[in-house]
């Protein structure tokens, strides 16, 4: 192999390296700053046997948009934009409104970032992690679960913290 294509490969290497650790850094600042939310989990099939111990999430939130959709034909901003929440004097996260930026945004909304894989008429939605793996075995104590916990930066990113029981405890 000559000295050019050495020097190329190693400049791509560092350069995913590069960009995997600051991917990791911006998680790890959620995480660290973020604000938890609490949605609530709709439910769902709640295991995978080809994948292990594995929990597929949905947010009441997302299955009430497509409920809308379907009553009211009703349409959101684009595939991509902000779900508006806000939480209730329970501590979970209300959806309020969808909208195509961050702003503007009301005294105690949170805004989070949404996509959506469907058409104009938007039937599904996704915000936050769409699953939870857990340690072999321990797929009881998962089964309780109510809400799943998310942390929200100020661009409107979501990091899964984990899931929550009624109590809203962390499980």
């Amino acid at each position: 192999m000559s000295k050019t294509k050495k020097i190329f490969l190693l400049l791509n290497l560092v350069l995913v390296i590069g960009y995997i650790n600051w991917a990791v850094a911006m998680k790890e600042r959620t995480l660290r700053d973020g604000k938890l939310l609490l949605l609530e989990l709709a439910p769902v099939d709640p295991r995978s046997l080809m994948q292990g111990d594995y929990m597929r999430l949905d947010y009441q939130v997302n299955r009430l948009w497509g409920e809308r959709v379907s009553e009211k034909r009703e349409t959101v901003p684009g595939k991509r934009g902000y779900c508006i929440l806000k939480i209730d004097s329970s501590g979970v996260a209300q959806r309020l409104r969808f909208q195509p930026g961050i702003q503007p945004l009301g005294a105690e909304e949170i805004a989070v970032k949404y996509y959506s894989n469907g058409n104009q008429s938007f039937t599904s939605i996704h915000i936050g992690a769409e699953s939870y793996f857990f340690e072999e075995g321990t797929a009881k104590k998962y089964e309780q679960a109510k809400f799943g916990g998310l942390k929200v930066d100020a661009e409107g990113n979501t990091v899964l913290v984990g899931l929550y029981d009624g109590n809203h405890k962390l499980l």
